[in-house]
């Protein structure tokens, strides 16, 4: 029987009241470099992600070429991934409960597998976009997975920056895949040139997927489930193995806990997990979509897809346009190691509170920028301007990849209780994608009206995320898992 560190047994003993009884392991030191290694795994699922959503983009206009596709058709296909990653992340929570975090990082790998594949030996623009779709799948599933499976085998004292570690690898995933697409450019002249075996090298940028695609599907095989997983499957002995190896403290009172938050789960699988008073569902659940659409909505990805435009507007050539972009995934990677230092520090709640203000002051000043701008064949002339609208788009995507770029990540991961984590990371996740695919597409007709409008609308949504953060988002820095609620 498990007893109270007093000598008492407690008041009410889930295990009991499961039938199952609990392996009496108690206190234990997990080694911090292996619960790292096992976080850092996990987290090449947000690698797979960045690279996957990055690569097409040498890709693009040769693939146009190559099939003789209209921009209508040839955009379908670019967002056709970002329709699977909505798909795949929707349906992501309710497999992970069902067959585990570590089946559903394995199906991950091998839908970016088959993508990679399928797109790299394409024969015409509709395969193309459905193997795209595909990829997609495995991006929003481990858009997913990643930061549910951190959160849920690491100590409460090292989540934020283990959390933190999701969006390192997105970002690294999307620096690595512009820099294989240069390299491969570079190697053989042009997107459309062949390369080897007579291929042509846009097919090559698709088929380097597979490379850390079967990586990370290999890789996922030498890591533990989680413990919160186990525990809803009855495999206590398991999960105090785990728990015992990564997360350390009193295992037997951890276990307990872990049982209590699940009470309720049998029976009530699936989305009535999530469901609640607030427009059929639980407002904890809100929060979450909250976070991940204003994550979006303030433009992040306008930044990355179309950043061109603003070099070329302040007065850069194409190429210079596309080094700077380079230049600007690298300042985003630098951005989320300074988040990682920091998150566990000063919390969560204020990261994303001055995260908020420095991009409404920056978006701000470029919508301003933009508006106020002559406009001389169709392009806005910044003129002497234009080293200060550079500025201040550098410095709205280091405040992002300081706060919100990995502090959403960690929270969807932490803020939801044992019972509905899954399930809610996937609905606010596919909501993320969804928010993504609106920005991505409507950004070229708010910037045929004026840049200056576009960034308007971005300043309007980040202006409202203060007040969001303020009124909704509680702090979660140094709190176990089981006292979410």
């Amino acid at each position: 029987m498990v007893t109270t560190p007093g000598g008492q047994p407690p008041q009410s003993d889930p295990s009991q009241e499961s039938g199952v009884q609990i392996p009496q392991v108690g206190f234990a030191t997990p080694s911090t470099g292996r619960t790292v290694l096992v976080t850092a795994t996990a987290a090449l699922g947000g690698f797979l992600f960045g690279y996957d959503t990055a690569v097409i983009n040498g890709a693009v206009k040769a693939v146009g070429e190559a099939f003789h596709a209209s921009p209508l058709v040839l955009g379908f296909a670019v967002a056709a991934a970002l329709i699977g990653c909505a798909i795949g992340a929707w349906f992501a929570g309710a497999l992970a409960d069902r067959h585990g975090r570590i089946r559903v990082m394995i199906l991950a790998a091998i839908a970016f597998a088959v993508s990679a594949l399928g797109a790299g030996f394409a024969f015409s623009i509709w395969d193309l976009a459905f193997w795209r779709l595909i990829g997609g799948l495995g991006v929003g599933a481990a858009s997913v997975i990643a930061p549910a499976y951190i959160a849920e085998i690491s100590p409460a004292h090292l989540r934020g920056r283990l959390g933190s570690l999701q969006q390192l690898a997105i970002v690294t995933g999307i620096f690595v895949a512009l820099l294989v697409d240069y390299a491969l450019v570079a190697g053989s002249g042009s997107a459309s040139a062949p390369l080897w075996f007579g291929q042509a090298t846009w097919r090559w940028m698709f088929l380097s997927l597979l490379v850390p695609a079967v990586a990370y599907g290999l890789l996922a095989l030498t890591i533990p489930e989680s413990p919160r997983y186990l525990c809803a499957k009855e495999r206590l002995g398991e999960a105090a193995t785990v728990l015992r190896r990564f997360v350390g403290g009193d295992v037997d009172e951890r276990i307990k806990e872990i049982i209590r938050t699940l009470r309720g789960k049998k029976g009530e699988g699936g989305f009535a997990t999530i469901r609640g008073p607030r427009l059929g569902l639980l407002p904890i659940v809100w929060v979450g979509i909250g976070l991940s659409v204003f994550q979006q909505f303030t433009g992040i990805n306008v930044i990355f897809y179309y950043s061109s435009v603003l070099w070329q507007a302040v007065g850069f050539d194409e190429k210079d346009a596309l080094a700077i972009t380079v230049i600007t995934s690298v300042t985003n990677i630098l951005t989320t190691i300074i988040a990682i230092a920091l998150v566990d520090r000063i919390g969560r709640r204020p990261l994303l509170l001055i995260g908020a203000i420095g991009q409404f002051v920056c978006l701000g000043v470029l919508a301003f920028l933009f508006g106020t701008a002559p406009v001389i064949n169709g392009t806005p002339t910044l003129g002497s301007a234009g080293p200060i609208a550079l500025v201040a788009a550098n410095l709205y995507v280091v405040f992002f990849g300081a706060t919100w770029g990995p502090v959403v990540w960690v929270l969807l991961g932490e803020m939801f209780n044992n019972k509905i984590r899954a399930m809610a990371l996937s609905v606010a996740a596919a909501a993320q994608w969804v928010a993504n695919f609106i920005i991505s597409t409507t950004f070229p007709a708010l910037s045929s009206v004026g840049l200056g409008l576009a960034y308007g609308v971005y300043t309007f949504f980040a202006f409202v995320s203060i007040f969001f953060v303020i009124r909704y988002v509680k702090e979660t820095k140094g709190r176990e898992l089981e006292e979410m609620v």
